[in-house]
């Protein structure tokens, strides 16, 4: 897998991490969801990158998700960090236009920064 420029990655590394935590596992069953994210460097939908956090399996993966997922995100990576961290609430990023969802909505108001591992240096 080659590296990624996006600061979204590193975040997305320690998820991984977090999930295979009893905390992660415990998220992991509370949610139970598969969400994609599709997200651009600079320009929503430009350059993206595609991550998977699969909280069926408590999974983080590259690349499109094999089927449908619950939800799908298209944010960029600043968006996403800002979303993932608390400082930009998803309902607002949605209103400004900053956040795409496809999927269930109910699905996609699970995905908050609770889910997130508490940022450690990123």
């Amino acid at each position: 897998m080659e590296a990624s420029k996006l600061k979204a990655a590193r975040l997305l590394e320690q998820m991984s991490a977090h999930l295979a935590t009893d905390a992660g596992k415990e998220i992991a069953n509370k949610v139970g969801f598969v969400y994609q994210l599709n997200i651009s460097p600079k320009k929503m939908g430009v350059d993206e990158e595609i991550f998977v956090v699969d909280l069926k399996k408590g999974a983080v993966s590259t690349g499109k998700y094999e089927g449908t997922p619950d939800a799908a995100f298209t944010f960029t990576d600043d968006d996403f960090l800002a979303i993932a961290s608390g400082k930009l609430n998803p309902q607002m990023a949605f209103i400004r236009g900053k956040l795409k969802i496809k999927g269930s909505i109910s699905a996609a108001q699970k995905f908050t920064p609770d889910i997130f591992p508490k940022p450690s240096k990123l």
